[in-house]
């Protein structure tokens, strides 16, 4: 099964979106938060949300592609292929606490330890997916979904408890901490709808008859994620208007995924029905999204050198460029070490080698 260039575009934006926020938020001078705030108003769906949607897409087509193999292989059982799958999801999560530890000594507070930072959120993200991921389709959807609804009523009790130590503050603190990040109980729908595309597109693509093919795409794929986008785009701008350009409010949440939704179908539009995406086209956003994690670890690199001192003018202009720059880097690191730099890739190697020998010892 071929790379698919969508994938890669909407994950390379998500980063390029995640470095300009987070850039614009440590460089820009006191005072200019106007400015970080219309980045955040105008582009957040791109942020956070979309990542993990793409997380959960590329988590569903890589899970079907190994339940497949198991059929086909007599050295590859789904035991060994669920031992790789948590060991995966177990290391991120070490990953994750990790980084969560250092942000803890930069800000002095033990209890950032416990904090939803998109690694420890995707983690989470990937131990509550395996079940999830033999249920139906439409199971997954209504789930996801109704997970914000519950979570509407959920954190409007538990908030009035916030810092307080009692049950429902240590509560507040495990589900919610913090919520300008991304809480896993908020944010695990766009990735179990993530599933839901990822397998679809996995099905289509395994088809033979690329005519059929296309017709299949359009009608199960394209048509329904684009009608369902402007559905949930119209849900949240209808529910208590103008909160859905308020980021993280209960209206965000749908407006956020139905511009994700509209975002992949029409890329996927592109891509399988005019052959737009060849290499030359989505190389600068492959390298983005290969280097995902390392870039998402690395950038932190970057608090540091303007902080509080810049315009928005001249904010724009370096992180324009410090994006340019990035983009040429990672294409040299990626022709001279593949692989070998990329965090994802080196966590998968890992996991295969001890699930194999987790295999070889039981």
């Amino acid at each position: 099964m071929k790379r698919i260039n969508s994938i890669d575009i909407l994950r390379g934006l998500s980063i390029i979106y995640m470095i300009s926020g987070h850039l614009s938020a440590w460089w820009l001078k006191a005072g200019y938060s106007w400015f970080y705030e219309i980045i955040r108003m105008t582009a957040e769906p791109l942020g956070s949300s979309s990542f993990l949607f793409i997380s959960g897409m590329s988590t569903a087509i890589s899970y079907y592609k190994r339940l497949k193999k198991t059929q086909n292989s007599e050295n590859y059982s789904k035991k060994i292929m669920r031992s790789e799958y948590f060991f995966r999801a177990t290391l991120l999560l070490i990953v994750a606490f990790i980084y969560n530890f250092f942000v803890t000594i930069q800000f002095h507070n033990i209890l950032d330890i416990w904090t939803w930072f998109i690694l420890l959120t995707i983690s989470f993200c990937l131990f509550l997916s395996w079940p999830l991921l033999e249920t139906p389709k439409i199971f997954r959807i209504i789930f996801g979904i109704s997970l914000w609804v519950i979570n509407f009523f959920l954190l409007n009790f538990l908030i009035n408890f916030q810092g307080q130590l009692n049950v429902w503050g240590v509560l507040f603190y495990i589900l919610y901490n913090n919520l300008n990040l991304d809480p896993l109980v908020l944010f695990f729908t766009y990735f179990i709808i993530g599933t839901v595309i990822g397998e679809v597109l996995f099905e289509l693509l395994e088809t033979n008859d690329q005519f059929k093919n296309k017709k299949i795409l359009m009608k199960k794929l394209f048509l329904p994620s684009l009608i369902g986008g402007i559905i949930l785009i119209m849900t949240g701008i209808l529910f208590n208007f103008p909160s859905f350009l308020h980021h993280r409010t209960f209206p965000w949440f749908f407006y956020a995924l139905g511009v994700e939704l509209i975002l992949i179908s029409v890329m996927f539009y592109f891509e399988f029905f005019k052959n737009f995406g060849s290499k030359l086209s989505t190389k600068f956003f492959f390298y983005f999204s290969y280097y995902s994690f390392t870039i998402y670890l690395l950038h932190n690199l970057l608090y540091f050198i303007f902080l509080h001192q810049l315009s928005p003018l001249f904010c724009s202009i370096l992180i324009i460029i410090t994006i340019l720059i990035t983009g040429y880097l990672l294409k040299i690191v990626y022709h001279r070490l593949g692989n070998s730099f990329s965090v994802k890739m080196q966590i998968a190697r890992i996991s295969v080698k001890l699930a194999k020998l987790i295999n070889k010892s039981s």
